[in-house]
C-alpha cells in the first residue's frame, strides 16, 4: 500500500486555514495585493463610498410600477426611486472623475475610481469609470448574504478580502480623496474611521472628504450636536465637506487634488 504523499506547508491547506496560520492569511491579504497595485502601476485612487441597496433609475422605476399593479411594497418602492439619484450621481460622477484622470500628464495610473466592488453605489461608480474606457478597483469582503462583485470592476483589480481590517486599509492607504454617499451601517463605519484617522493626524496626507447629500447626512448624523455637546472642536467639523451635486463634487475635488494631492507621494502614514 502507497503512502500518501507528503504535503508541503504552503500546499497544506488545512493548516492555512487554521487559527494557527491566521498570520499567514492576514500577510497574503497584503502582499497580494500590493503586487497587483504594482504590477498594473496603481499608485492612488477616489474612492466611492455608498449603499449596497440603492438601484439605478430605470430599474427602481420598474419596481414601483410592480409594485402598483400588485399593491403592495408600494411605500418602499417609493424610497427607492428616490434613492435612486444617489445612484445616477455616483455613475457620472465617477465618469467625469475617470475622464478627468486619463488627461492627467502622468505616466503611471493616476487616480483610479476604488470602490467596495458590490451592488448600489459601489455598482454605480464602477460602471461609470467602466463607461469612461477607465481601469477601476473593486475591494469586495466575503460576505454570507451579499451579493458578489459588480459586473464593472476591471477583473484583473477585483479583489475579495475575508478580513474587514484589511479591506479598510487598502480602502484608505492608495487614497487620495474619499466620497460618502448615502449608506447604512458599513459606509458610517467606514466613514467614522477615517474621519478618527485624519482627526488623530494618523492619516498626515491631505485627503479631501465629501458627504455627497447634505440632506441625509444631516438627518443621520446631528454633526452640530457633537460640537454642542463637546464631543468634537467646532475645526473638526471642517475634516469634511457636504456637496449636493456632480458638478460641486467635481470641482471641489479636481481643484483640491490638482492643488495638494498630486504633489505628494502615494500611500498613507498609517
Amino acid at each position: 500500500m502507497k503512502n500518501k504523499p507528503v504535503v508541503k506547508a504552503y500546499s497544506n491547506e488545512e493548516f492555512l486555514l487554521s487559527p494557527e496560520a491566521r498570520p499567514i492569511r492576514i500577510l497574503a491579504e497584503y502582499y497580494e495585493p500590493n503586487t497587483r497595485f504594482g504590477k498594473f502601476s496603481i499608485d492612488d485612487t477616489i474612492v466611492v463610498m455608498g449603499s449596497a441597496r440603492y438601484t439605478d433609475r430605470e430599474t427602481a422605476e420598474a419596481e414601483l410600477k410592480k409594485a402598483k399593479e400588485a399593491g403592495d411594497g408600494v411605500a418602499r418602492a417609493e424610497v427607492r426611486v428616490k434613492m435612486a439619484k444617489y445612484y445616477e450621481d455616483a455613475r457620472s460622477l465617477a465618469n467625469r472623475l475617470t475622464h478627468w484622470s486619463k488627461g492627467l500628464p502622468e505616466e503611471h495610473r493616476r487616480l483610479v475610481v476604488c470602490t467596495g466592488g458590490g451592488p448600489g453605489v459601489m455598482e454605480a461608480a464602477n460602471r461609470g469609470a467602466s463607461e469612461a474606457q477607465g481601469v477601476n478597483i473593486g475591494l469586495s469582503i466575503s460576505l454570507p448574504f451579499e451579493e458578489q462583485e459588480n459586473a464593472y470592476i476591471t477583473r484583473e483589480l477585483a479583489f475579495r478580502f475575508h478580513y474587514f481590517f484589511m479591506r479598510k486599509f487598502w480602502f484608505l492607504y492608495l487614497a487620495k480623496a474619499v466620497v460618502f454617499f448615502p449608506g447604512g451601517f458599513g459606509t458610517l463605519d467606514e466613514l467614522f474611521e477615517i474621519l478618527t484617522l485624519v482627526q488623530t493626524r494618523k492619516v498626515e496626507k491631505h485627503l479631501p472628504l465629501v458627504l455627497y447629500g447634505s440632506e441625509y447626512w444631516n438627518k443621520v448624523v446631528n454633526f452640530d450636536a457633537l460640537v454642542e455637546f463637546g464631543s468634537i472642536d467646532p475645526e473638526d467639523l471642517e475634516l469634511f465637506k457636504f456637496c449636493d451635486s456632480v458638478d460641486e463634487t467635481f470641482e471641489f475635488l479636481t481643484s483640491e487634488l490638482l492643488t495638494r494631492g498630486l504633489s505628494e507621494p502615494t500611500g498613507a502614514t498609517l
